[in-house]
């Protein structure tokens, strides 16, 4: 029998490929922030919405309840209609959901081969939500994202400019700090009292606020950035 014993120390860094990874990370970042409030990130951050909200849906399938349908707004909002199911589990998934698929987008980017099949499940994903949208706003986003990806791909395949994997890690990155930013925006800066960490907090028995229950997302969330960037510079040693 064949015994696998992964490596995960660092070694040798920073080689050109870890460099440029590195780089992009941090042109990404000062991108995101720098158009944060400009409509030109909008798509991208309604697609982070979609994310956030599509976490909800699947922990509720996951804890055996029923999900009634998913909507985003265009002013970066959005609701998922549950029926049944684990609520306190339910309600955490968003944020740190996001966070999650952040980090696994920021790995897939690592390599042409997880960035094809990273595109192809977040294609697969958005055409099965398409089906249970309760929104033209999604719908058209859904739809939109499908042909972006689609014409991404083709480029990638039949010309020389190789995208995919910088649309794959833009993405993931721009997950990532979403879910930071909108716990900040919602639970610090203006204190949404409908946020799901307030919501959280009502059903929760510990003794925590929102306002708590939100930093410590928010700092599951920064470790998930941290591991994916320590992740990814293993991978490409």
């Amino acid at each position: 029998m064949v015994k696998l014993n992964p490596n995960w120390e660092l070694k040798n860094c920073c080689n050109h490929e870890q460099v440029v990874f590195l780089v992009t990370v941090a042109v990404c970042t000062v991108v995101i922030l720098a158009l944060w409030r400009t409509i030109l990130l909008r798509p991208f951050k309604l697609v982070t919405v979609f994310l956030h909200e599509a976490s909800h849906a699947i922990a509720c399938k996951l804890t055996c309840g029923h999900v009634e349908g998913i909507q985003v707004h265009a002013d970066e909002g959005g609701t998922t209609q549950t029926r049944g199911g684990i609520y306190w589990l339910i309600l955490p998934a968003g944020y740190l959901g996001s966070a999650f698929w952040g980090m696994v987008l920021i790995l897939a980017s690592t390599n042409l081969l997880t960035a094809r099949i990273a595109a192809g499940c977040f294609v697969a994903a958005l055409l099965i939500v398409l089906c249970v949208a309760k929104n033209w706003t999604l719908r058209g986003l859904c739809i939109g994202f499908v042909l972006f990806l689609g014409v991404v791909w083709i480029l990638e395949e039949t010309t020389k400019i190789r995208i995919l994997r910088y649309i794959i890690l833009f993405i993931g990155v721009m997950n990532s700090l979403f879910s930071v930013y909108d716990i900040y925006d919602d639970l610090i800066s203006r204190r949404v009292h409908s946020s799901d960490a307030e919501k959280f907090a009502e059903v929760c028995p510990c003794p925590c606020n929102g306002v708590g229950w939100g930093v410590i997302w928010g700092l599951i969330s920064l470790v998930f950035l941290c591991g994916a960037m320590y992740i990814g510079l293993v991978i490409l040693s």
